[in-house]
């Protein structure tokens, strides 16, 4: 997740949408810090590299600040809505209801969610980070949904990408799950562009297994429009989570009427949590729904809402680019 401000430095790049990362940590996020346990290069077996110990001391990355001068942001592309559904890998376990709309809390049910969200783990700078992610439903069953700053920032692709679904308490009980491709939208591949900050990766086989035959796919929803009762997912690490938590906030969204054309939802997850699942049609009792967006940023000056860029025709583009790896 990334804060937006104004930038107090000179970016890097001249762009609408900045990349230039914060120093110090706002409210909201906090910066990588390396560890004793962190520091490293690409490793040759990067499930490997992910210990437990490693996993517990990854922080969030740094927040890229967007220009503040910037008052409205492009179009998007859309087409027709376009929907998939979930799979699921035998029986899901059912949960009772819980409150919506929330603001944050640990989510208590259980469901295909809990198998199919996880964290992600990169190395950032050669410092240890993480993010979360989303198995979904796909052709190649090893498609990944996550956010674009979660597979590439300031101009640099990160490397040791594992997803860990199912984290908790620095244990891998599906298993590290390796990247063999990272991808992201053209926007933000090019330009870091915050109104396209998605990303994707295909995880190579496990134990000869595929990733969604293991843990399931959630569904995916395209340019369903705005204005929707939605759920998100995540991971949040820095203050006052510590990454160890499973996550969930719900509520019916808005769109965006500062600098982006995102879904915009109350809620108080940290930095980690990008690139964490939002949901349409989700039934609390089984887990599942349609994946409709990502943690992606805040406001600095609105600390307890999180926004989520639009799934239209590029997101499209990119899931299928993905599961056709």
């Amino acid at each position: 997740m990334r804060d937006i401000r104004r930038s107090s430095r000179s970016p890097r790049r001249s762009r609408p949408v900045a990349a230039a990362l914060l120093l110090a940590a706002a409210m909201i996020g906090t910066g990588v810090s390396a560890s004793p346990a962190g520091a490293a290069t690409a490793a040759a077996d990067p499930a490997s590299f992910w210990t437990a110990e490693r996993m517990r001391q990854a922080a969030p990355l740094e927040l890229p600040a967007v220009d503040r001068g910037r008052t409205k942001a492009p179009s998007l592309a859309k087409g027709p809505e376009s929907t998939v559904a979930p799979t699921l890998p035998g029986t899901t376990s059912e949960t009772g209801a819980l409150a919506f709309p929330n603001g944050g809390g640990a989510w208590t049910g259980g469901g295909a969610v809990v198998s199919t969200a996880g964290r992600v783990f990169f190395s950032y700078q050669g410092r240890t980070a993480s993010c979360s992610g989303n198995a979904v439903t796909s052709a190649n069953k090893s498609t990944v949904i996550t956010a674009g700053h979660c597979v590439k920032l300031e101009g640099a692709w990160h490397t040791n990408w594992v997803f860990v679904p199912g984290y908790h308490d620095g244990q891998a009980p599906y298993g590290r799950w390796s990247a063999t491709k990272t991808l992201s939208t053209p926007q933000w591949t090019a330009s870091e562009d915050i109104n396209y900050d998605i990303g994707a990766a295909v995880v190579a086989p496990l134990d000869g297994k595929l990733l969604t035959d293991v843990v399931g796919g959630q569904g995916l929803a395209f340019n369903t429009g705005y204005n929707r009762a939605m759920y998100a997912f995540g991971f949040p690490a820095a203050a006052p989570y510590d990454g160890e938590k499973f996550v969930y906030c719900s509520g019916n969204t808005n769109r965006d009427f500062l600098l982006s054309n995102d879904h915009g939802m109350n809620c108080n997850m940290t930095g980690g949590s990008s690139g964490g699942p939002w949901f349409t049609q989700f039934d609390e009792a089984t887990g599942t729904g349609l994946q409709s967006s990502v943690n992606s940023f805040k406001y600095n000056f609105l600390p307890n809402r999180m926004y989520g860029p639009y799934f239209g025709t590029d997101a499209q583009n990119l899931y299928q680019t993905a599961q056709s790896s």
